[in-house]
């Protein structure tokens, strides 16, 4: 059956139907975008404040009392779920994204890596890492497709 007699087989009722519900698909499209951004991101931070916990803890990281940590994961949280479709929150996940896809680059070139994977906690510390490889990636390049689309203007 040809292109042509399909469309003519389609009542006239149904065609209108299915062109005003393409504008709906494309709004559920994009919303499955912004909700698997926002999941990613969040995922990242988790990760990101276990893994810097775990840092701490392990002692390659000084264990301050310091305001600022507190802050940056405000501003990430808010960054992430208040302005997730703004141009302000696309960068901020943008940055969460690099960061938690720089962690395993950091970390896999240090003398102690081998180390500390062998230690007591060593498994979760190389699951962390690769977690944060991988859902930095996707955080980054999802964050990235939604500024490149504000760009071109298809969405707010």
């Amino acid at each position: 059956m040809s292109v042509t007699a399909v469309r003519r087989a389609i009542p006239s009722f149904v065609a209108s139907w299915l062109f005003e519900c393409a504008p709906a698909a494309t709004m559920v499209a994009r919303m499955k975008h912004t909700v698997t951004l926002t999941i990613s991101s969040l995922l990242s931070i988790l990760l990101l404040t276990l893994h810097i916990t775990d840092d701490i803890v392990r002692g390659i990281s000084k264990a301050e009392s310091s305001n600022t940590a507190l802050l940056v994961l405000v501003v990430c949280l808010y960054g992430t779920l208040v302005l997730a479709e703004r141009r302000s929150g696309y960068v901020v996940m943008l940055l969460v994204g690099l960061f938690a896809a720089a962690m395993p680059v950091i970390h896999m070139r240090g003398v102690h890596y081998g180390e500390i994977a062998r230690s007591a906690g060593g498994f979760f510390f190389v699951w962390t890492l690769w977690a944060l490889g991988g859902l930095g990636g996707l955080t980054f390049i999802l964050s990235g497709r939604g500024l490149w689309n504000l760009r071109r203007g298809q969405t707010r």
